[in-house]
């Protein structure tokens, strides 16, 4: 398929026009007209970029793309070495931060409940519009022990665990990447535990403050399904070749 039908139809998957961001959503660098082997992954890495060369994509779909907001605006140092990979190889780089996190179908929140079996999924307010978080039901409750066993196992990598209390887990809330700041969000929604990827030095207190258990469960790993998810879709749908790469991250 041609990059502007690529990119005029994620854009509409996405709702991208509904989402305000820190970053521009979808084409950030412009390629090859013709697109039909394509290589999602996390981030925009000069490592997921090389792999890409060598797979000879043609674009390059990621979650972390670039030209944050806040960020200098030369291209100089890193930023100029991955762009400049980008342009001589004329491959495109798409990105897709929130609207990608919050899709219903092929989000990192509702990528990661799924794989965590949490069921019943519906937004809870985050004071956001639209809502950044899900919230679910396991179909049994567990203990935070067995669940955080859940994440090891899911994940392939330990979760850092707050334990506010020695209650079942029922209710799970989740909000993948840097959004533990939500976490009050999550108790006042009636969440027995929430997860997010990252940790602040403030979240422990506000978790053993508010009695709610929390998981940090590591901003790479929890954002690894939504991007994938929507690889598999552009193949299935399109019959382009797709391949994800994982590039590793422990953060």
């Amino acid at each position: 398929m041609t990059r502007d039908s690529l990119e005029k139809y994620l854009n509409t998957l996405l709702e991208t026009k509904t989402i305000k961001d820190y970053c521009p959503n979808g084409l950030q660098v412009e390629g090859k007209k013709e697109i039909k082997t394509i290589v999602t992954g996390v981030t925009a890495c000069q490592k997921l970029l090389d792999a890409a060369i060598e797979s000879h994509a043609d674009a390059i779909l990621v979650h972390h793309g670039y030209f944050w907001k806040g960020e200098a605006y030369p291209i100089t140092g890193i930023k100029k070495k991955r762009i400049s990979s980008l342009i001589k190889h004329n491959i495109n780089l798409f990105a897709y931060h929130l609207p990608l996190d919050i899709h219903p179908l092929y989000g990192n929140n509702v990528q990661l409940a799924q794989r965590l079996n949490i069921q019943n999924l519906c937004a809870f307010d985050t004071g956001t519009d639209p809502s950044y978080g899900i919230i679910g039901k396991l179909n049994h409750p567990l203990s935070l022990e067995s669940f955080s066993k859940e994440i090891v196992a899911t994940l392939n990598r330990d979760p850092l665990v707050i334990q506010a209390n020695n209650n079942p887990i029922k209710k799970v809330a989740i909000c993948t990447g840097g959004a533990q700041d939500f976490l009050e969000n999550a108790a006042l929604a009636g969440a027995d535990l929430y997860i997010s990827g990252e940790i602040s030095e403030r979240t422990t207190h506000s978790a053993l403050e508010g009695n709610i258990n929390y998981i940090s469960a590591g901003h790479h790993a929890t954002e690894r399904y939504g991007i994938q998810a929507l690889g598999n879709h552009l193949s299935d749908k399109f019959d382009i070749n797709h391949t994800f790469i994982d590039i590793h991250n422990p953060a």
